[in-house]
């Protein structure tokens, strides 16, 4: 039997269920939509909806003498709960009949204009649903756009459409461009064609008619369309989308000329337009900026009328929203692997720089419209954010070298100035740090203005480390971590920075009141590590901020502080600094994770107990390969004498760092992760460290104490995180500094048993049809205080 006739038929209380739904005189509507959406979740099976239908249950539900026709119907809960019914039951030809036949496409129809804009979303999906099935199930044919080739209700809907669209009612014509959308969004068959040919001459009216209520949805709908691989090669589209590019204001062309970059398929003149439309306020921008003679534009020629352009940057709100709509577009199209067009990087850098200037009032523009957009731009936060974004991008750009001197200008002059906001000033270091590594990588010649450019850059950081605004300190924090992770090698940096005020600023924001400053000023002050641990003939090397400073500051951070950020910042450090650049003796680096899992493992943070648990993984991986064969990490031994001798090494360095404790306690952590992650490591350890073979035939005897005791401890945690703390004395007490009792701990616990079912989702019992169906149950008699629980 189908799986859901077979569950209606062993759950009589289903259909009962629906029966005294019905049954009732009113009905709650959150109840009765939930029965509609199960009635539909069965009827998706073709082989249940005929049951349903033998019982006269669907017709009751979904035909007009059901709720459709009740006072409930005024709930919008309803309305809801009977598409989404219909639509999990259209996934075959009888469901879709049943449907067209009883009248239900016509409401369909109606809620498409529903007050509720949910319920009109679902209703306009649902259409596109039914005309796909119809096409599908009913058509053998390539269909054209002739009403006799289509299935009937196909033509129904398409009738539909085609109405809405010549009708004067913009609210219809509204909701058909949005059927359109979904439909060619979500279907690339061949006969979407068919039906574009019949509607095209109808949108391009709308483009001629400039009707402004449709623009925004028909701009949705030609990306949808361009997007099919149906519409690549006809030429009629493609010359309705150059006359929309055209036609729409710049402001409606934006997202429409972006959308159109993004496609490979597109011919080139098409693209062309679509980057002019793009371009072209930058171009305004530096035509309003430039003296009379001295014309710096971007474009030969424009798109749309220049007037409007200029129109729309002489008032306030619209420049405002024209800028920062085309500096995020243009963002977008550089952040692209390949630019589909030729672009000017260095023109539209001079752009965004210009911008940036009238922001901040640093340009006298001499035209009148250069005047008034510096009037309206001055420190408008949106508009710098927005060109800063685009400014750090053209970092990746080439041929922009000419304009470096002129860009830190304006850079240093953000970073200097009082009046440059938090935001605008973390989107300022952004830049800035995008920029020198920038000049660092690609301008060999230019390293003397390097070397000014940092000296500059530092003494700015001086003031902004001490500024009493956090954000501030703390997005400074952020500048010279990531200038630090990416700059170790050049000795003009390194010697720079720790010959300046910045280390001693950065450690005595260790000290900040602030809880993210303190993180970011970890990170920061590990940095410093990395910097000394790879410059070891830098002149600065043996200064206070010597690596093993720096770690045992850290450590009594991540000891002490009271909040959880600082110390998951300094858990993070020691795991990236062990795996990087530490280089110390075995010995050392036993006793210095000793010294973190002993602090980490009574920390009331889970993460900060799961970057435990890491540097653990990150530790054995490390003694393995100083002490295994070479073929290591984490790789079962392949010489059973060497390996035995290896194991024995390994084990005891384990025992003595005191790491099983922590491991083993872990498996029964409240926090999932941490057991997870704990378990997992204990699963490595074993492969590592004794050969498949020697697993088997390990039971537990109980003959001697340790195997005693290692019984209970497999015993205990089978209670998971019941268990609460591992006790360690006692009679029962599991000696986890002992390599011999760890051997058989490793060998005689079912680690893979436990790790199925700490990985085991609790979806399996929740998400069933049986778990649903006795949630129903559980909730009769107590309806009120359950109702949720049906969901």
């Amino acid at each position: 039997l189908d799986p859901t006739v077979k569950l209606v038929l062993n759950n009589p209380c289903l259909t009962e269920f629906f029966t005294s739904v019905l049954a009732l005189q009113e009905p709650s509507p959150c109840i009765l939509s939930f029965t509609l959406r199960l009635a539909g979740i069965l009827a998706a099976s073709k082989n249940c909806f005929e049951l349903l239908q033998q019982e006269k249950l669907l017709v009751r539900l979904f035909g007009r003498d059901g709720p459709l026709s009740n006072a409930e119907w005024k709930d919008a809960s309803v309305r809801s709960g009977w598409l989404e019914g219909v639509c999990s039951m259209m996934c075959h030809q009888p469901a879709l009949h049943f449907i067209c036949s009883g009248g239900g496409i016509d409401v369909i129809f109606a809620l498409q204009g529903d007050s509720s804009l949910f319920v009109a979303s679902v209703a306009s999906s649902l259409l596109v649903q039914m005309l796909t099935l119809s096409v599908a199930s009913e058509t053998t044919e390539p269909v054209s756009s002739k009403d006799c080739d289509w299935p009937a209700c196909a033509q129904i809907i398409i009738k539909h459409i085609e109405d809405s669209l010549r009708s004067s009612s913009a609210s219809r014509i509204e909701q058909s461009l949005k059927l359109l959308t979904i439909l060619f969004r979500n279907c690339h068959a061949t006969w979407t064609k068919a039906i574009w040919l019949s509607i095209a001459k109808q949108i391009e009216s709308f483009l001629m008619e400039e009707t402004v209520q449709a623009q925004p949805m028909l701009v949705n709908l030609l990306l949808n369309v361009a997007r099919s691989p149906m519409f690549c090669d006809t030429n009629s589209f493609w010359v309705l989308v150059t006359s929309a590019l055209e036609r729409l204001n710049p402001v409606q062309a934006g997202p429409l000329a972006v959308g159109i970059l993004k496609l490979y398929q597109c011919p080139q003149d098409v693209s062309t337009k679509a980057l002019t439309v793009l371009l072209q306020p930058m171009d305004c921008i530096l035509r309003a900026a430039s003296q009379p003679l001295e014309y710096a534009g971007l474009l030969d020629e424009s798109v749309s009328d220049p007037t409007t352009v200029e129109s729309l940057l002489s008032s306030k709100s619209s420049c405002v929203t024209l800028l920062c709509q085309n500096l995020t577009h243009l963002g977008e199209l550089l952040s692209l692997v390949s630019l589909p067009v030729d672009l000017s990087c260095s023109s539209l850098l001079r752009a965004v720089m210009t911008i940036l200037q009238f922001c901040n009032g640093f340009l006298s523009p001499a035209s009148p419209l250069g005047s008034t957009i510096s009037r309206i731009l001055i420190n408008c936060f949106r508009v710098q954010r927005s060109a800063l974004d685009v400014l750090a991008a053209l970092a990746e750009q080439k041929d922009c070298e000419s304009l470096i001197v002129s860009l830190f200008d304006v850079l240093l002059a953000y970073l200097e100035s009082p009046n440059t906001n938090p935001p605008v000033l973390k989107k300022t270091l952004q830049a800035t740090s995008e920029w020198l590594l920038c000049l660092l990588r690609s301008y060999y010649n230019q390293q003397q203005q390097a070397e000014k450019i940092f000296e500059a850059v530092f003494l700015v950081l001086q003031k902004r480390l001490c500024s009493p605004c956090w954000e501030v300190r703390d997005s400074s924090l952020e500048f010279i971590t990531d200038l630090t992770e990416h700059l170790r090698g050049y000795d003009v940096f390194m010697q720079l920075l720790l010959s300046s005020e910045v280390p001693r600023l950065i450690e005595n924001l260790l000290e900040d009141p602030e809880g993210y400053v303190r993180a970011s000023a970890v990170t920061a002050f590990g940095q410093l590590a990395f910097i000394n641990g790879s410059a070891s003939q830098s002149p600065v090397a043996e200064n206070q901020y010597n690596k093993e400073n720096i770690v045992a500051k850290l450590q009594e951070i991540l000891s002490r502080d009271p909040e959880v950020f600082p110390r998951r910042a300094a858990i993070s450090f020691f795991n990236e600094w062990l795996r990087g650049v530490h280089t110390g003796q075995l010995e050392d680096t036993e006793q210095f994770v000793s010294r973190v899992i002993q602090t980490v493992e009574h920390d009331l943070d889970w993460e900060v107990r799961l970057g435990g648990l890491e540097l653990i993984k990150v530790f054995c991986g490390y003694t393995i390969c100083q002490l295994g064969p070479p073929e290591c990490p984490f790789a079962p031994v392949s010489s059973a004498v060497a390996g035995s001798i290896h194991q024995n090494e390994s084990l005891q360095v384990f025992c003595r760092a005191k790491l099983f404790g922590f491991l083993f306690r872990s498996l029964c952590d409240c926090d999932k992760p941490v057991a997870e992650k704990a378990c997992s490591i204990l699963l490595i350890l074993r492969a590592s460290l004794y050969p498949t073979d020697t697993l088997k035939g390990s039971q537990e005897t109980g003959n001697t104490p340790a195997e005693h005791s290692i019984a209970w401890l497999q015993r205990t945690l089978r209670q998971g995180s019941l268990a609460k703390n591992l006790p360690t004395d006692g009679c029962n007490g599991v000696d986890f500094q002992d390599p011999e009792s760890m051997m058989l701990a490793l060998v005689t616990v079912d680690l893979k048993e436990l790790h199925d079912e700490l990985n085991k989702s609790s979806d399996h019992v929740e998400k069933s049809p049986q778990s649903l169906l006795q949630d129903i149950l559980a909730t009769v008699g107590t309806i009120e205080e359950n109702e949720a629980d049906c969901y």
